[in-house]
């Protein structure tokens, strides 16, 4: 195998498989990158078994040449090695040569590294999957529904359903939840599946995080196919592979109340720093927690106190306090990833009562819903 190729497009693609190589694999071949070298371009592959990235370069893009494929092969190189070094050379094009017992020689200016491949025959194939249920979104509300949703998934392996985020599509809606049992994160969004197809299946969060960061923020149509067992998210060159969380995750649409007590509608940035204050001091105490009460006249109350610090309170003028009068403790942390994920100038805070869960809403937007559960303090 040989080829020149124009060192950015290969700095971009090995970031980007590298966001599936892990260094603790009991398959010690999934420590190196899968380079292919075809008639149209070259192919990049990273996996930890779980999660699998094939970038693909083309051999030109708008008439400017990328690649030049001398001779055509495949090889497996390490990657932590291999990725160090590509970052790190001197000029534009890099050339790849492997030569006999997989010993390759990249080179670029007066440069010129010598590494031990592996036979790339002996590195998993993909998953083979066909693409008959598929949908369509673009890449940036792709990223926008992980955003607002992944944040809430459980990082304690009790309950592994929970790490996932469960994505449901049916009668042209995708509706992503997340919860650890303590809150929950719900965005809806219109897509088109084929022949009105359903699914309800759980994304480990953390393919969705890895995925997040390679996309793009484009409107570029994405694919997403799903199998029994695997998610596939098809971008311009680039395939992302995820096995699927198996089990049933739990009916959360339960959990939401449907009424409420107290209705408080206030601007999202003055509540989100105005929590963020009252947390300075509740940070050392158990659960970072801070209490919230209505006042009268459309006034709330942000407050904590942590007995060997010390205590803060602020009062927030609201545009609307509705309902009965109310006194909760949450968490401020939870609080704070609700309202960061939540789009929207201005927010509403359905309560219906202390010790039942609570739904912050953007004002005027059906689409999404945080939901908290509060904190009991005696």
């Amino acid at each position: 195998m040989k080829f020149s190729i124009q060192r950015d497009y290969l700095v971009q693609s090995v970031n980007d498989v590298m966001k599936a190589v892990t260094s603790r694999t009991t398959i010690p071949i999934l420590t190196g990158i899968k380079i292919v070298a075809g008639t149209d371009g070259v192919t990049l592959t990273g996996s930890d078994s779980d999660i699998s990235i094939q970038s693909f370069i083309p051999k030109e893009e708008n008439g400017d040449e990328i690649v030049e494929i001398k001779q055509q092969g495949a090889i497996v190189l390490q990657a932590k090695f291999f990725s160090e070094i590509v970052k790190k050379l001197p000029t534009d094009t890099v050339e790849i040569d492997v030569q006999n017992h997989q010993q390759t020689v990249i080179r670029s200016g007066k440069s010129e590294f010598n590494l031990i491949g592996l036979d790339a025959e002996e590195y998993p194939h993909l998953p083979q999957i066909e693409e008959k249920n598929k949908f369509r979104i673009p890449a940036d509300l792709l990223k926008a529904l992980i955003r607002q949703t992944v944040f809430a998934v459980s990082v304690s392996e009790t309950r592994p359903i929970l790490t996932g985020v469960n994505w449901k599509a049916e009668n042209n809606q995708l509706t992503c939840i997340a919860t650890d049992s303590h809150r929950l994160a719900l965005r809806k969004a219109h897509v088109e599946t084929e022949n009105n197809d359903s699914y309800n299946v759980v994304i480990p969060g953390k393919s969705l995080n890895e995925l997040s960061k390679i996309i793009a923020d484009t409107n570029e149509p994405i694919d997403i196919v799903i199998t029994d067992n695997q998610v596939l998210f098809k971008a311009k060159n680039l395939l992302f592979f995820s096995r699927l969380l198996e089990g049933n995750y739990p009916d959360t649409s339960r959990l939401i109340p449907q009424d409420s007590k107290t209705d408080v509608v206030v601007h999202t940035k003055d509540f989100l720093h105005a929590i963020d204050r009252a947390s300075l001091l509740a940070k050392e105490g158990r659960n970072n927690v801070v209490k919230f009460s209505t006042l009268g006249d459309g006034i709330v109350e942000v407050s904590s106190n942590t007995p060997e610090i010390g205590k803060v309170v602020e009062e927030i003028q609201s545009q609307s306090v509705e309902g009965e009068e109310l006194k909760i403790s949450f968490s401020a942390k939870y609080m704070m990833d609700a309202l960061k994920a939540l789009e929207g100038t201005d927010i509403k805070v359905s309560f219906t009562g202390a010790m039942r869960p609570f739904v912050i809403r953007p004002l005027h937007d059906e689409s999404t819903l945080q939901l908290i559960l509060p904190v009991r303090t005696y």
